[in-house]
C-alpha cells in the first residue's frame, strides 16, 4: 500500500539566505524521504511566500526545490499543487516542466480507502470579508496581465512586502472559536469525509470530529509539521518524524 504525504505553508524565500539554506534542507530531507519510501505528496499551498511566472522568466532562488520535485515526479511519484493565497500567481510551469498538477480551490480524493478533502484555508475565516475581496482582485485575469508588465526586479520587491504584511497578519490573527476553517473542515467531515486537511493558519492541529478528523497542516517554521497517510492511518508528524504533540 502506499504512503502519502502532505505538506503546507513553507514559505520558502523570505528569510535570509542562511535561514533559507536551513528551512530547504528539512524540505528537501523530505522529499528525499518521499522518493525512497516511492511516496506520494501533495502540497497544500504557500510553498514558496511569493510565485509569480512571466512568461519567460520564474523565480530564482528555489533550483534545488524545483530539481527535487523533478526527481521526484520522475521516479514515478504522484505529487499535486493546491495554490494558496501567497502562491495564487502559479502558471503553467508545475505542469509543463515537473509534471505536477494545479489545482485553483479544492482537492478530493479517495485513498488508502479513506476519503479525503483538502483545501489551503484562505477565505473560510468569517472575519477574512476583506480578504476574499482582495482575492477577486489578484486572480483577476486582467490584474495580473498588468502586473506582468512590471519588470520582475520591481514587482517581486512589492510582492514580498504584501507577502511579509499578509504572513504576519495571518500568524497573529486570531481566528476565534467560530473559526471558519474549523467549522468548514466540520461540514465536510458530516457530508462524509473521512479526512480534512488544510493550511493557512500557521497552527499545527490534530483533531478528532465524531468519526473524521481534521487537520491543519501549521508553518513550516514550526518544527516542520506534515502529514502522512499509511496504512489507512492519518498522523501529524514533526521534522524528526515523531508524532506531533500538540
Amino acid at each position: 500500500m502506499s504512503i502519502s504525504y502532505f505538506i503546507s505553508d513553507v514559505h520558502l524565500g523570505f528569510m535570509s539566505l542562511e535561514e533559507e539554506r536551513s528551512k530547504e534542507d528539512l524540505l528537501l530531507n523530505l522529499l528525499a524521504e518521499i522518493t525512497e519510501k516511492n511516496g506520494d505528496l501533495f502540497i497544500l499551498g504557500d510553498l514558496f511566500d511569493f510565485w509569480y511566472e512571466y512568461r519567460h522568466v520564474v523565480p530564482r532562488g528555489f533550483h534545488r526545490t524545483l530539481a527535487a520535485l523533478d526527481r521526484l515526479t520522475s521516479s514515478g511519484a504522484r505529487v499535486e499543487y493546491l495554490i494558496g493565497n501567497h502562491d495564487f500567481a502559479v502558471g503553467d510551469f508545475f505542469r509543463t516542466e515537473l509534471n505536477i498538477p494545479v489545482h485553483r480551490r479544492d482537492l478530493e480524493l479517495y485513498l488508502q480507502n479513506k476519503r479525503l478533502y483538502l483545501y489551503h484555508g484562505d477565505g473560510l475565516a468569517a472575519s477574512d470579508t476583506g480578504y476574499r475581496f482582495l482575492k477577486r482582485i489578484l486572480h483577476n485575469p486582467i490584474a495580473q496581465f498588468v502586473f506582468r508588465w512590471i519588470h520582475p526586479d520591481i514587482g517581486f520587491r512589492l510582492a514580498r512586502l504584501s507577502s511579509h504584511t499578509s504572513r504576519n497578519y495571518t500568524g497573529q490573527k486570531d481566528f476565534g472559536p467560530s473559526d471558519g476553517i474549523l467549522e468548514e473542515a466540520k461540514k465536510r467531515i458530516n457530508d462524509g469525509f473521512d479526512v480534512v486537511i488544510m493550511g493557512h493558519r500557521h497552527v499545527p492541529s490534530f483533531q478528532r470530529i465524531e468519526d473524521g478528523c481534521y487537520i491543519n497542516l501549521g508553518a513550516w517554521l514550526d518544527d516542520a509539521p506534515y502529514a502522512v497517510l499509511e496504512h489507512g492511518e492519518i498522523r501529524l508528524r514533526n521534522r524528526t518524524g515523531h508524532d506531533f504533540h500538540l
